[in-house]
Protein backbone atom coordinates (compact mmCIF):
# COMPACT_ATOMS: atom_id res chain seq x y z
CA UNK A 1 0.00 0.00 0.00
CA UNK A 2 1.41 3.55 -0.94
CA UNK A 3 1.28 6.19 1.63
CA UNK A 4 1.30 10.03 0.97
CA UNK A 5 2.11 12.19 3.11
CA UNK A 6 -1.32 13.57 4.77
CA UNK A 7 -2.13 9.50 5.27
CA UNK A 8 1.27 9.16 7.59
CA UNK A 9 0.83 12.37 9.46
CA UNK A 10 -2.96 11.23 10.02
CA UNK A 11 -1.71 8.20 11.09
CA UNK A 12 0.79 9.42 13.27
CA UNK A 13 -1.73 11.77 15.20
CA UNK A 14 -3.56 9.30 15.61
CA UNK A 15 -1.12 7.23 17.47
CA UNK A 16 -0.43 9.95 19.77
CA UNK A 17 -4.09 10.70 20.56
CA UNK A 18 -4.89 7.06 21.23
CA UNK A 19 -2.17 6.66 23.30
CA UNK A 20 -3.00 9.73 25.42
CA UNK A 21 -6.56 8.81 25.66
CA UNK A 22 -5.35 5.88 26.42
CA UNK A 23 -3.35 7.38 29.80
CA UNK A 24 -5.98 9.87 30.67
CA UNK A 25 -8.46 7.07 30.84
CA UNK A 26 -6.11 4.68 33.04
CA UNK A 27 -5.24 7.76 34.89
CA UNK A 28 -9.07 8.49 35.69
CA UNK A 29 -9.84 5.16 36.95
CA UNK A 30 -6.65 5.31 39.24
CA UNK A 31 -8.48 8.49 40.35
CA UNK A 32 -11.38 7.22 41.38
CA UNK A 33 -10.15 4.08 43.43
CA UNK A 34 -8.20 7.31 45.72
CA UNK A 35 -10.58 8.69 48.57
CA UNK A 36 -12.16 12.01 47.63
CA UNK A 37 -10.51 11.96 43.48
CA UNK A 38 -14.45 10.74 42.85
CA UNK A 39 -15.16 14.33 41.90
CA UNK A 40 -12.12 15.80 40.80
CA UNK A 41 -12.19 14.13 37.14
CA UNK A 42 -8.90 12.54 35.56
CA UNK A 43 -5.56 13.68 37.01
CA UNK A 44 -3.30 15.67 34.38
CA UNK A 45 0.74 15.11 33.34
CA UNK A 46 1.33 17.78 35.84
CA UNK A 47 -0.42 15.96 38.73
CA UNK A 48 1.82 12.75 37.49
CA UNK A 49 4.92 14.92 37.93
CA UNK A 50 3.89 16.34 41.11
CA UNK A 51 3.51 12.94 42.86
CA UNK A 52 6.80 12.27 41.15
CA UNK A 53 8.23 14.89 43.45
CA UNK A 54 5.96 14.04 46.14
CA UNK A 55 7.48 10.85 46.57
CA UNK A 56 11.02 11.06 45.69
CA UNK A 57 11.49 14.13 48.02
CA UNK A 58 9.29 11.97 51.09
CA UNK A 59 11.46 9.03 50.76
CA UNK A 60 14.94 10.89 50.79
CA UNK A 61 13.88 13.04 54.08
CA UNK A 62 12.68 9.84 55.55
CA UNK A 63 16.01 8.44 54.88
CA UNK A 64 18.64 10.93 55.89
CA UNK A 65 16.26 12.15 59.22
CA UNK A 66 17.06 8.94 60.02
CA UNK A 67 19.77 8.16 62.74
CA UNK A 68 23.42 8.16 60.37
CA UNK A 69 20.87 9.34 57.27
CA UNK A 70 23.51 10.75 55.76
CA UNK A 71 26.51 8.81 56.80
CA UNK A 72 25.04 5.61 56.24
CA UNK A 73 23.69 6.88 52.41
CA UNK A 74 25.80 5.71 49.62
CA UNK A 75 24.95 9.22 47.63
CA UNK A 76 24.66 11.53 50.40
CA UNK A 77 27.58 11.35 53.01
CA UNK A 78 28.60 14.62 52.95
CA UNK A 79 32.77 15.07 52.24
CA UNK A 80 34.92 16.96 54.71
CA UNK A 81 33.75 20.65 53.79
CA UNK A 82 36.30 22.71 51.58
CA UNK A 83 36.74 25.36 55.02
CA UNK A 84 38.38 22.60 57.01
CA UNK A 85 40.95 21.99 54.18
CA UNK A 86 41.65 18.60 51.96
CA UNK A 87 44.14 16.11 52.81
CA UNK A 88 47.12 16.51 51.55
CA UNK A 89 46.98 20.08 51.75
CA UNK A 90 49.03 22.39 54.61
CA UNK A 91 46.73 21.53 57.28
CA UNK A 92 46.87 23.44 60.94
CA UNK A 93 46.91 21.28 64.38
CA UNK A 94 44.70 18.84 65.09
CA UNK A 95 43.52 19.33 61.20
CA UNK A 96 46.50 17.03 60.05
CA UNK A 97 45.74 13.93 61.99
CA UNK A 98 43.03 11.65 59.48
CA UNK A 99 41.39 10.15 62.43
CA UNK A 100 40.44 13.44 64.04
CA UNK A 101 39.03 14.18 60.39
CA UNK A 102 36.88 11.34 60.00
CA UNK A 103 35.53 11.99 63.26
CA UNK A 104 34.87 15.18 62.43
CA UNK A 105 33.29 14.06 59.63
CA UNK A 106 30.95 11.89 61.06
CA UNK A 107 29.89 14.54 63.29
CA UNK A 108 29.14 16.79 60.83
CA UNK A 109 26.95 14.54 58.71
CA UNK A 110 25.23 13.72 61.83
CA UNK A 111 24.80 17.94 62.18
CA UNK A 112 23.17 18.12 58.67
CA UNK A 113 20.51 15.47 59.80
CA UNK A 114 18.93 18.73 61.69
CA UNK A 115 19.19 21.29 58.94
CA UNK A 116 17.60 17.91 56.40
CA UNK A 117 14.45 18.64 59.09
CA UNK A 118 14.64 22.20 58.52
CA UNK A 119 14.61 21.96 55.08
CA UNK A 120 11.93 19.05 55.22
CA UNK A 121 8.77 21.39 54.70
CA UNK A 122 10.91 24.36 52.76
CA UNK A 123 10.55 21.29 49.78
CA UNK A 124 7.24 19.94 50.69
CA UNK A 125 6.13 23.32 50.09
CA UNK A 126 8.11 24.10 47.24
CA UNK A 127 6.37 20.78 45.46
CA UNK A 128 2.66 22.05 46.08
CA UNK A 129 3.46 25.82 44.69
CA UNK A 130 5.59 25.22 41.88
CA UNK A 131 4.86 25.67 37.97
CA UNK A 132 5.12 22.67 35.67
CA UNK A 133 5.00 24.12 31.64
CA UNK A 134 6.38 21.21 30.01
CA UNK A 135 5.19 18.12 32.50
CA UNK A 136 5.49 15.35 29.72
CA UNK A 137 9.21 16.25 28.89
CA UNK A 138 9.95 15.68 32.68
CA UNK A 139 8.32 12.88 32.83
CA UNK A 140 10.41 11.33 30.14
CA UNK A 141 13.71 13.08 30.80
CA UNK A 142 14.63 9.84 33.08
CA UNK A 143 16.55 9.28 36.04
CA UNK A 144 16.42 12.54 38.12
CA UNK A 145 14.69 15.00 35.46
CA UNK A 146 12.03 16.19 38.30
CA UNK A 147 14.52 16.56 40.83
CA UNK A 148 16.73 18.75 38.55
CA UNK A 149 13.81 20.85 37.58
CA UNK A 150 12.66 21.46 41.36
CA UNK A 151 16.24 22.14 42.12
CA UNK A 152 16.51 24.99 39.36
CA UNK A 153 13.71 26.35 40.29
CA UNK A 154 14.24 26.57 43.86
CA UNK A 155 18.31 28.07 43.92
CA UNK A 156 19.77 28.53 47.38
CA UNK A 157 16.21 28.16 49.25
CA UNK A 158 17.25 25.15 51.16
CA UNK A 159 20.81 26.54 52.46
CA UNK A 160 18.91 29.67 52.97
CA UNK A 161 16.99 27.89 55.50
CA UNK A 162 19.87 25.55 56.81
CA UNK A 163 22.30 27.60 57.89
CA UNK A 164 20.26 29.70 60.69
CA UNK A 165 19.55 25.83 62.17
CA UNK A 166 22.62 24.70 61.39
CA UNK A 167 24.56 27.33 63.11
CA UNK A 168 22.11 26.34 66.47
CA UNK A 169 22.77 23.01 66.81
CA UNK A 170 26.13 23.63 66.43
CA UNK A 171 25.89 25.63 69.51
CA UNK A 172 23.80 23.80 71.56
CA UNK A 173 25.96 20.81 70.85
CA UNK A 174 29.68 22.21 71.71
CA UNK A 175 30.86 19.28 70.09
CA UNK A 176 34.94 19.25 70.88
CA UNK A 177 35.69 17.81 67.38
CA UNK A 178 33.95 20.54 66.11
CA UNK A 179 35.39 23.23 68.44
CA UNK A 180 38.54 21.72 68.27
CA UNK A 181 38.51 22.28 64.86
CA UNK A 182 37.36 25.87 64.32
CA UNK A 183 39.73 26.84 66.89
CA UNK A 184 42.68 25.38 64.87
CA UNK A 185 41.66 27.70 61.83
CA UNK A 186 42.27 31.31 62.16
CA UNK A 187 39.36 33.94 61.60
CA UNK A 188 36.83 31.20 61.65
CA UNK A 189 33.66 31.01 63.75
CA UNK A 190 30.47 28.57 64.17
CA UNK A 191 28.18 30.83 61.54
CA UNK A 192 31.50 30.09 59.13
CA UNK A 193 30.98 26.10 59.88
CA UNK A 194 27.43 26.25 59.28
CA UNK A 195 27.76 28.23 56.44
CA UNK A 196 30.22 25.64 54.85
CA UNK A 197 27.96 23.04 56.05
CA UNK A 198 24.92 24.45 54.26
CA UNK A 199 26.39 24.09 50.96
CA UNK A 200 27.17 20.07 51.55
CA UNK A 201 24.29 19.23 53.02
CA UNK A 202 22.14 21.21 50.01
CA UNK A 203 24.24 18.78 47.45
CA UNK A 204 24.00 15.56 49.50
CA UNK A 205 19.49 16.15 49.81
CA UNK A 206 19.41 17.05 46.33
CA UNK A 207 21.94 13.62 45.73
CA UNK A 208 19.17 11.74 47.90
CA UNK A 209 16.36 13.05 46.09
CA UNK A 210 17.54 12.24 42.83
CA UNK A 211 18.66 8.74 44.05
CA UNK A 212 14.70 8.16 45.07
CA UNK A 213 13.39 9.81 42.14
CA UNK A 214 15.47 7.46 40.15
CA UNK A 215 14.58 4.34 42.34
CA UNK A 216 10.72 5.16 41.85
CA UNK A 217 11.17 5.53 38.05
CA UNK A 218 12.66 2.22 38.00
CA UNK A 219 9.96 0.50 40.22
CA UNK A 220 6.76 2.88 40.70
CA UNK A 221 4.37 0.19 41.86
CA UNK A 222 6.55 0.57 45.27
CA UNK A 223 5.04 4.16 46.03
CA UNK A 224 0.98 2.16 45.61
CA UNK A 225 0.35 5.43 44.06
CA UNK A 226 -2.17 4.04 41.14
CA UNK A 227 -2.10 7.74 39.61
CA UNK A 228 1.60 7.67 39.78
CA UNK A 229 2.35 4.13 38.79
CA UNK A 230 -0.16 4.33 35.65
CA UNK A 231 1.71 7.46 34.44
CA UNK A 232 5.17 6.01 34.55
CA UNK A 233 4.13 3.10 33.16
CA UNK A 234 2.99 4.80 30.18
CA UNK A 235 5.61 6.89 29.12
Amino acid sequence: MNWGSNEIGGELQSIVTGRRAMLGGILAGAALTLPGCASLGPPSYVEVVRRLLEASTRQAFARLTQPDGFWDSAVARIDMPVLFGKTGTLLSGILRSNLFREKLQHQLNNLAEDGARKAAPVVADAVRRISIPDAIALLRAGKSGATTYLRDQMGPALVNAMIPELDRVMRIADDPFLSEAISSLAGVNIADAAHALALEADNAIWYEIGAAETQIRENPESTHDPVLIAGLKLL
